[in-house]
């Protein structure tokens, strides 16, 4: 009789993974610019979210703080940050937390409790889904960008009601219907909540992000966003009126219980923050241009109108199969399947930024163009 070891059920699992063609795994690579270099190929990168491609100088290495910033991890930088992300997003205060992803399941949970009710976009982030979860309200799914079914589903129960959207897709990269959804939530006295995480600093005048595009920020009462993506430093964070912020700061179990991001990490949002990002923004709009037309002229389908530009293929292996045949001829572009996407529609998601110059885009429509070729 051979004995089981107690994880054994693990490498089942595993193998359903791979079966299902959803299996993924590491790759090391290093990045530079407009290219990223794995186990020695140097490759076109496609996939960063450094949307602005910002330039600054490097930031001297300090001693780490070492502490939860409610113990001594808050370096007087944080207060500068802070104030600065507050008037960018027209509010009165700001909280810096150490991810976007952390910062969704912080301020959410803090607001939002037991008897509320929650109304979340069906393609919301899963920081989002998580953070949902954590408040024990209750949670409807409304469809996709869908006014109808968002109006039929607030007319249940809730002691209060919170409405929460991405402000751009991160997956399909099309825009939240954000001035019909402040007019719905106005009339129903609705809390309203944006994870601008992919349009802050990259939209808007100065880059304020998708409600300022749309006009309506004067209608949002609680901003999540990131660090990590348009600005290309590191962190998340949160921006609302000075009660919500400080009930966030009591609150936040994701802010409260671990440590504060390094201040040279700080310093060095700040420096991003005050670069020349209009020049950036103008670059990579010219960038968005180039390469969509170019995409559509091949025969692809092309339906974003942002920066993250998915090709739909649907069959996860089709998916796997697109990208490897990218990679081999010099494209880095990750496929993305189940559970990031439904099943079944798998893709490659290309996020333009505005490293990549002319050429580089050139160079990468001939190689959508041989893969058009070949699996269309």
């Amino acid at each position: 009789m051979v004995l089981k070891h107690k994880l054994d059920f693990v490498d089942s699992e595993i193998g359903k993974i791979k079966q299902n063609n959803l299996y993924r795994k590491l790759r090391y690579g290093k990045v530079k610019d407009s290219h990223i270099t794995i186990s020695g190929k140097k490759l076109l990168n496609l996939c960063s979210n450094d949307y602005l491609g910002i330039t600054t100088t490097k930031i001297q290495f300090k001693q780490l703080q070492s502490s939860s910033r409610l113990v001594s991890g808050n370096d007087e930088s944080y207060k500068k940050l802070e104030d600065i992300l507050a008037r960018h997003k027209t509010k009165q205060n700001s909280l810096v937390y150490p991810t976007g992803y952390m910062a969704n399941l912080g301020a959410i949970s803090s607001i939002v409790k037991k008897g509320d009710l929650i109304l979340s976009d069906e393609l919301n982030h899963a920081s989002i889904i998580e953070s949902c979860k954590l408040s024990d309200a209750k949670v409807l799914i409304y469809k996709h960008n869908d006014m109808q079914d968002l109006q039929k589903k607030l007319k249940q129960n809730g002691k209060n009601k919170v409405v929460i959207t991405e402000g751009i897709f991160s997956m399909d990269g099309d825009f939240s219907f954000l001035k019909q959804i402040t007019e719905i939530s106005e009339k129903a006295k609705t809390i309203t909540i944006v994870d601008d995480a992919h349009g802050d600093f990259v939209i808007g005048e100065d880059g304020k992000g998708t409600p300022n595009y749309f006009n309506v920020s004067k209608k949002i009462d609680l901003y999540i966003s990131s660090l990590s993506k348009g600005l290309g430093s590191f962190g998340g964070y949160v921006a609302s009126q000075n009660n919500v912020i400080d009930l966030c700061i009591n609150k936040s179990k994701s802010f409260i219980y671990t440590s504060a991001l390094p201040s040279f990490l700080i310093e060095y949002s700040l420096k991003r923050f005050e670069s020349n990002r209009e020049k950036q923004k103008k670059k990579l709009e010219k960038n968005i241009k180039q390469l969509s037309k170019g995409l559509r002229q091949i025969g692809y389908e092309i339906n974003s109108r942002t920066h993250i530009i998915p090709i739909i293929i649907g069959n996860e292996k089709s998916a796997m199969d697109f990208g490897e045949f990218l990679f081999n001829n010099g494209v880095f572009v990750q496929p993305i399947r189940y559970p990031t996407v439904p099943k079944n529609q798998a893709r490659l998601r290309i996020s333009v930024t505005a490293w990549l110059s002319k050429a580089d885009i050139e160079k990468a429509l001939e190689i959508f163009e041989k893969a058009h070729t070949k699996f269309r």
